[in-house]
């Protein structure tokens, strides 16, 4: 009887402890469950704290070179004529500036001529249609994107805006401002820089009276405040981390910002945009960088450039041969924040060499020529040439300085 009640003794005392050890590994198994649930798709490894750790912003900048209007006079397809191969050949205008267009991140220009196609005769003021090789030659001095919307954009109708259009995709341009389709207004031009969301947008004052026609009113971006704010108002729907409006504006030949272009570009700046690119009066306008006050009270800087002058044209009015490649480094910094550097320009010229037959056309560096002179680093600028380059150059600072 005794051995027997000892033997109970122990096997009670036995199972008290293994009920005792298997509640602690439950309550420890449901304890660490229970601290851990709300990170249970997480290893353990990347949990601190109860904390995610995340990757701190950092700073984010890209370069835009900016170019003027690309007209092309009937004088200019002439010269780039070649009657034994029957080619147009523009490149040679470049030669001496394409060194200063293919380096930036991107490369913008307006364009104030078609390309209607040869069956439908090349053609000057007041109706431009320009041989194709001319978008060729921008495409090979690195320009990246053409704005299209423009005064001219209509001037030989419909058929030649969408030609035109197929021109600049056949060449790998990319455009906005000027649509074949309904589909293809409503598509905002957002292109990734560097990882950052740009946006542009693209407008024109008119079509020189040239009416839209009816039906088609989505082929070009008129300026219409509603229609703008519509399109920023998209640009932030799809986190667009930097705005850039290019608005065609402005009164011809005028050298000073009209008072619509300031408060057109106080509006833009008002509701998002960062930056203003404009063009169209085939002289330089001022640029400058602005401390603007945000309906919400807070201030950001923008740039605006009224306009940048002609790019390629031969005009011969005063300041219409003259224009600048403009070079901006836009960042977006850490707070959000949108910030213009190392903003500088190159001035240059559209040369017209009297004392040449052929190939008389060619944008001239204008410090570049001006110090190879004085430094006697070159023979082929004569003393009239030189005389010409610092008058022009003159000018240039003139206005912007």
């Amino acid at each position: 009887m005794k051995n027997k009640l000892c033997f109970f003794i122990v096997f009670l005392v036995i199972l008290v402890c293994v009920i005792l050890v298997g509640f602690f590994v439950f309550y420890n198994f449901f304890s660490n469950y229970n601290s851990n649930s709300s990170f249970e798709n997480l290893p353990v490894s990347e949990v601190s704290n109860n904390e995610i750790d995340i990757e701190p912003k950092q700073d984010v900048s890209f370069s835009l070179t900016a170019l003027g209007d690309v007209l092309c006079h009937n004088t200019q397809y002439f010269d780039a004529y070649n009657k034994d191969t029957g080619i147009y050949d523009f490149s040679y205008v470049f030669d001496d500036i394409k060194k200063y267009t293919d380096v930036s991140d991107v490369t913008i220009t307006n364009l104030e001529t078609s390309f209607a196609g040869a069956e439908r005769g090349y053609s000057n003021y007041p109706t431009f249609n320009s041989p194709d090789s001319l978008a060729t030659a921008l495409r090979d001095i690195g320009v990246d994107i053409i704005t299209t919307a423009g005064n001219h954009c209509l001037d030989m109708g419909f058929s030649g805006l969408c030609r035109t259009i197929d021109v600049l995709n056949e060449n790998g341009i990319e455009h906005l401002g000027t649509y074949k389709s309904e589909d293809e207004h409503n598509q905002l031009f957002i292109k990734d820089i560097n990882g950052l969301k740009v946006a542009f947008l693209n407008y024109t004052y008119g079509t020189n009276g040239i009416p839209v026609p009816s039906g088609k009113e989505f082929c070009v971006n008129l300026i219409d405040e509603s229609l703008i704010k519509k399109h920023i108002d998209f640009a932030k729907e799809q986190s667009a981390d930097v705005i850039i409006a290019c608005m065609h504006w402005g009164i011809e030949y005028r050298t000073t910002a009209s008072e619509d272009q300031e408060n057109l570009a106080n509006f833009l700046f008002e509701n998002g945009v960062d930056v203003i690119i404009g063009n169209h009066p085939h002289v330089i306008e001022p640029f400058e960088v602005k401390e603007v006050t945000m309906p919400d009270g807070s201030v950001k800087n923008c740039f605006v450039a009224y306009a940048l002058g002609n790019f390629t044209a031969d005009q011969n009015a005063i300041n219409t041969r003259d224009s600048i490649i403009l070079n901006l480094t836009i960042t977006k910094k850490a707070d959000g924040s949108i910030s213009i550097d190392d903003l500088n320009y190159i001035p240059i010229y559209m040369y017209k060499n009297p004392s040449l037959s052929i190939k008389r056309f060619k944008l001239i560096d204008l410090e570049k020529s001006i110090s190879d002179y004085e430094n006697g680093l070159v023979s082929s600028i004569s003393a009239s040439q030189y005389s010409l380059f610092k008058k022009e150059l003159s000018q240039i600072k003139q206005i912007l300085e």
